[in-house]
């Protein structure tokens, strides 16, 4: 199904691949190339716009751009002649990569990082600048409200996906529902 496409990113793309095959869980799993995937959910770019976002040669950015076309999460979406060469702008093919069941002998160890680890490190200094907003809640909900909860927190992470890249300041937004080991009150007595 192709995404109803409102401006972010300027290419269509299928809103969800669900991604099981070592190669694709060992291409997502790296940091540059999901900083990549990020990227290229503004608009499309080439190589050279790439590498010069994330400050890296050309030629790296190159390599992992090619580990991601062969892993089916990216592709060109548009090209445009610059003198004799063909330029390539490459965009994902999915707004979202979930991982689905994986074989326990294919990810030993899990190739991907914890999001909510990373973000932790990465929030650190807006933390001691007392820049950085957040929340936990603990509550005590069914599978089936889980579900519904975060298809509504995947419907936000889409709306701020929309939002025009137009500030000065990049933001990170991350959220986690997990099961936890936490008290509960006991049933309340009649």
């Amino acid at each position: 199904m192709s995404s109803i496409n409102s401006g972010f990113p300027d290419y269509e793309l299928e809103e969800r691949m669900v991604v099981t095959a070592p190669h694709e869980l060992r291409a997502i799993s790296d940091p540059l190339r999901g900083t990549i995937l990020d990227l290229l959910l503004e608009r499309a770019a080439t190589v050279s716009e790439l590498a010069e976002a994330v400050s890296r040669p050309p030629s790296t950015v190159a390599h992992h751009v090619k580990v991601l076309l062969e892993a089916g999460m990216l592709r060109v979406v548009r090209t445009r002649r610059v003198r004799a060469i063909e330029e390539r702008f490459y965009g994902r093919t999915a707004r979202y990569f979930y991982i689905g069941r994986v074989r326990p002998q294919d990810v030993t160890p899990p190739p991907w990082s914890n999001d909510l680890a990373d973000a932790a490190e990465e929030s650190m200094p807006a933390y001691q600048a007392d820049r950085m907003r957040a929340l936990r809640r603990h509550v005590r909900i069914s599978n089936g409200q889980a579900g519904e909860f975060w298809e509504r927190v995947i419907a936000l992470v889409d709306e701020l996906n929309q939002l025009p890249r137009e500030g000065d300041i990049p933001y990170s937004f991350v959220v986690g529902l997990y099961p936890a080991d936490y008290p509960t009150l006991p049933a309340a007595k009649p």
